[in-house]
């Protein structure tokens, strides 16, 4: 979805990656979980933390600070793992992000949302939904269908042993 598809004040929950403040559709958003033991698993991308158990189903946790280049998360007081629900090609899956913070549900209007900065043609910004304004800042609004390729999410989901068929079925 493109900014110009921000027709309504639409909610977010906004969280920390080092000193950067990202958002999520609240849609998008299951639950927050405080940190908790997660299984690494072998030979999965350095952005998969590993795996965690969720009510009896496996869910992956990935690590954002990682996904975006930046150096690993540490586990603190406020480190959390936010449960969104992701859909690539169709297929819906439940995956754990693993975050620094979880600051709160804001309300953005359509005029406090700019288009993402176009960097270039080398960089695949088209994860960045918009920029929000919030006060002086910026926020970052994050597309989460499309921060994965279906790639990864393959990757990801083998990694966490979840079939194809039951990528679906998690929840």
């Amino acid at each position: 979805m493109s900014i110009s598809g921000i027709t309504e004040t639409t909610q977010y929950l906004t969280f920390r990656l080092d000193e950067e403040v990202f958002a999520l559709d609240i849609s998008k958003v299951r639950e927050v979980l405080d940190f908790t033991t997660v299984t690494k698993v072998p030979r999965t991308p350095d952005f998969m933390r590993g795996v965690i158990n969720l009510r009896g189903n496996v869910v992956p946790v990935v690590d954002m600070r990682l996904k975006f280049g930046m150096t690993r998360t540490e586990k603190t007081v406020n480190t959390c793992i936010i449960i969104v629900e992701i859909s690539i090609e169709g297929e819906t899956t439940i995956l754990g992000a693993l975050a620094d913070s979880v600051q709160e549900v804001i309300d953005l209007e359509p005029q406090q949302i700019e288009p993402a900065p176009k960097i270039g043609t080398k960089m695949k910004m088209d994860f960045i939904r918009g920029m929000g304004k919030r006060d002086d800042h910026f926020i970052m609004i994050l597309d989460v269908d499309r921060v994965f390729s279906s790639d990864e999410l393959q990757m990801v989901q083998e990694g966490a042993g979840v079939s194809e068929d039951e990528a679906c079925v998690i929840s």
